[in-house]
């Protein structure tokens, strides 16, 4: 390889590189067909799962009790509830005991427990009589309590369903959700952002293994304990009906407690296949994954199911940024929420049908299809189907007069920010004990030798890939490799090359060879990866910038360096390949993975590579990849991760932090429940006993020195209690973002066994 020969031709043994134009973007764009295919063919997958369900009635409570700690988990349903004894009042000197009275019923401000810090809120419409069934009336995200009950403006009355079940003789509850403004979504004392308040508690949410859905689901259950506690009369039901957002509630809550005897869906119901469209504050791991909406009727079979075809409401949300130079302060995320065609909810109804079939209860799910003299929410025939699948009749109930709040000057966003605080706080409190929850979780890692510590430390690899990271098939095709020249200097030659991994994916790099490889040498490579819209040939050729060409100066010493392009570039295009995956249960960085896999492999076929001499070296973004991607592939011989390494679950979720990811555009980062499992410390466990070092500039603003430091030095104690300390280190230097080199040339001399032919 050392002869001038090769340097105006491919790279033997490889086909020629053809490709024009912007490879990067053609590599994005193979992902989004392979993953729109992924996506057509979950709908063939979760209809296999339903005709097998049908097929095995015998096993159909075992398995779906199953399904139900799954989705649990996947929607942050994991927090003990508090036990509800009774609901609270809600009064004041100023504020009545009782909202409002009519003749046939009275309403009454109520809270309720639900976990440490955090209630629930709402109204209780409260028949004179004994009530023949308890209710959770669960309204759209932008609609009160009030005005789902007539006590306030906004909703025509044949809309007031909560109003219209007490008025049948139904004990109801009309719970607040939280809303899609974001007056709140911030900190005054860092910044405040556009994000629905929605939005702004996923985010933090998700990065500890919660969800602003879940946490409503906990209020709605809390309620469902209570109701279902009721000592006279003993044989009450308990439904849940919901509209919009609260159809989503009622049919999660459905599915996950079978002490809810009916369930109402309206404005919800239809194919899952483009969650990935729809706000961020809707996107569910593994979704898709056996949890599309037939699935999730599935789980409330045999028990009664009204599916209301009335139109969702029609949230245009925030349309997509482009590129960066049009964020302008825009850091929500875009999602827009659009009415189901019928014949999409009549399809979804029809695979429903598959379980509800299986278990011999057909005539209990209902599709009430709306009419022009009565649309929905809560039209007159779902209402009647939810209380026939009850088992209760209403018989002939006079209209009562329209309620009137008793309040003066009633602020219902007063009750709102309540509401969002003390989720907030009860994520934040999360946070803070996070470290806890992960020594409990890393309790099983076996430290008595290095032996031991890599059997168990598989497990919890495998964990991390599977669970957190999001594992796709290993490379299907063969490498294929194709190849053009690059460039050359006096110490290398360069070769720009692709390799196929799946249908439609391919890598693409740049690979640098030293000139003086002697013939039968083998000679260590470094991965050297670029940050976020970056490209393989900026860690090359860019001198002055942050990267300052630290590739081509490594091959300059001697060694074989390699760039790959990693698949986060492309602004909206590749933030948008991580919703398309986040509910099929893959990440962006599964496609990054399966992509080194491949290369790894390639590069380990070389002649002239030593394979177990292979080394990674990231900045920034591609920092965030030395924490991800060398973990699992232990192919990988050590791992630098620079301009990245800190305390990442809190620069994730933490609402203090002005750097943190609660106050940005990058809306991907968020990766479900990885705050309590593996931060960066837990990360670089996977590691060991591998090499394993972090360079850090003083005064990089990717997160305080105290922090790195904090993270790091969990790092250290680790390989310490390994007997290995020598295979961790940290370099400072006085600096910022950038690769600094002193410290990590060294560590790669060191680990590699390499002595640089150029200082």
């Amino acid at each position: 390889m050392g002869q001038r020969d090769h340097e105006n031709s491919r790279l033997p043994d490889t086909d020629a590189l053809t490709i024009e134009g912007d490879v990067a973007a053609q590599m994005i764009a193979g992902i989004h067909r392979y993953l729109d295919r992924e996506l057509t063919a979950a709908d063939s997958v979760a209809e296999e799962s339903l005709q097998s369900l049908a097929d095995s009635a015998e096993t159909f409570d075992a398995r779906i009790a199953a399904k139900r700690q799954e989705f649990a988990h996947n929607i942050g349903v994991i927090d003990e509830r508090k036990p509800v004894a009774a609901l609270e009042f809600v009064c004041s000197t100023t504020d009545p005991f009782r909202v409002a009275a009519t003749r046939t019923y009275d309403v009454h401000a109520i809270r309720w427990p639900v976990l440490e810090g955090v209630e629930g809120e709402g109204l209780l419409l409260r028949p004179k009589q004994p009530p023949i069934a308890h209710v959770i009336a669960v309204p759209d995200a932008d609609c009160s309590p009030e005005m789902l009950a007539g006590l306030a403006p906004g909703l025509e009355p044949e809309q007031q369903f909560a109003r219209r079940l007490v008025e049948m003789g139904c004990q109801v509850v009309v719970p607040v959700l939280i809303d899609r403004e974001h007056t709140w979504s911030g900190n005054p004392a860092i910044r405040m952002t556009d994000q629905p308040h929605r939005e702004y508690v996923y985010r933090m949410a998700c990065e500890m293994g919660r969800h602003v859905i879940g946490y409503e689901v906990q209020m709605l259950l809390a309620l469902v304990g209570f109701f279902a506690a009721q000592p006279v009369p003993e044989d009450v039901p308990v439904a849940a009906f919901g509209y919009g957002e609260g159809g989503l509630l009622a049919l999660y809550s459905g599915a996950l407690d079978e002490r809810i005897a009916a369930v109402g869906v309206s404005g919800h119901f239809r194919n899952r296949t483009q969650l990935w469209q729809e706000p961020l504050y809707r996107n569910v791991w593994r979704m898709l994954r056996g949890f599309g909406d037939a699935e999730l009727a599935s789980m409330v079979a045999p028990r009664a199911l009204i599916v209301e075809a009335a139109n969702a409401p029609d949230i245009p949300g925030l349309p997509p940024i482009l590129d960066l130079e049009r964020v302008r302060g825009r850091v929500g995320a875009p999602g827009k929420i659009e009415p189901a065609p019928l014949a999409e909810v009549r399809a979804e109804v029809a695979r429903a049908r598959l379980a509800y079939a299986a278990c011999d209860a057909a005539d209990r799910l209902v599709l009430a299809e709306p009419h022009a003299d009565d649309p929905g929410p809560g039209s007159a025939a779902a209402l009647a189907a939810l209380l026939h699948g009850l088992g209760v009749e209403t018989g002939d109930k006079a209209p009562a007069s329209a309620p009137r709040d008793a309040r003066t000057g009633f602020d219902p966003s007063a009750r709102m920010q309540r509401q969002f605080n003390q989720i907030v706080t009860h994520v934040q409190q999360r946070l803070e004990l996070a470290w806890r929850t992960r020594e409990d979780f890393w309790s099983e890692a076996d430290t008595s030798s290095l032996e031991a510590w890599e059997a168990s430390n598989a497990t919890y690899r495998k964990r991390f890939w599977e669970d957190l990271i999001g594992r796709c098939p290993d490379p299907s095709l063969p490498f294929n490799a194709k190849s053009r020249p690059y460039g050359n200097s006096d110490a290398w030659i360069g070769y720009e090359l692709t390799l196929d991994v799946h249908p439609d994916i391919f890598a693409h790099g740049i690979l640098l060879v030293p000139k003086d490889i002697a013939p039968g040498e083998q000679r260590p490579v470094v991965v050297c990866q670029h940050g976020l819209e970056g490209r393989p040939e900026d860690v090359i050729k860019e001198e002055e910038g942050p990267y300052h060409a630290f590739a081509a100066r490594l091959a300059e010493r001697g060694y074989i360096t390699y760039a790959p392009q990693n698949p986060y570039i492309g602004y909206h295009e590749f933030r948008t390949l991580q919703r398309k995956a986040n509910p099929l249960g893959w990440t962006l960085f599964t496609f990054a993975i399966a992509q080194h896999e491949q290369q790894l492999r390639w590069l380990s076929s070389l002649p002239f590579v030593d394979p177990d001499r292979i080394g990674f070296y990231g900045l920034s973004y591609g920092g965030k990849a030395a924490m991800r991607i060398p973990t699992v592939l232990t192919r990988y011989a050590l791992s630098i991760c620079s301009g990245d390494f800190n305390e990442w679950a809190r620069k994730c979720a933490s609402t203090d932090y002005f750097s943190g990811y609660m106050f940005n555009h990058e809306w991907e980062m968020q990766e479900f429940n990885l705050g309590q499992t593996f931060n960066y410390a837990e990360m670089a466990y996977l590691m060991a006993p591998r090499p394993f070092m972090v360079e850090r500039g003083h005064r990089d603003g990717v997160a305080s020195d105290e922090w790195c430091a904090y993270e790091y030095a969990r790092v250290q104690r680790r390989y310490a209690d390994l007997e290995i300390p020598e295979r961790a280190e940290i370099y400072y230097f006085d600096g910022g973002h950038m690769i600094e080199s002193t410290g990590t040339f060294a560590f790669l001399d060191r680990h590699l066994n390499w002595k640089p032919r150029k200082s």
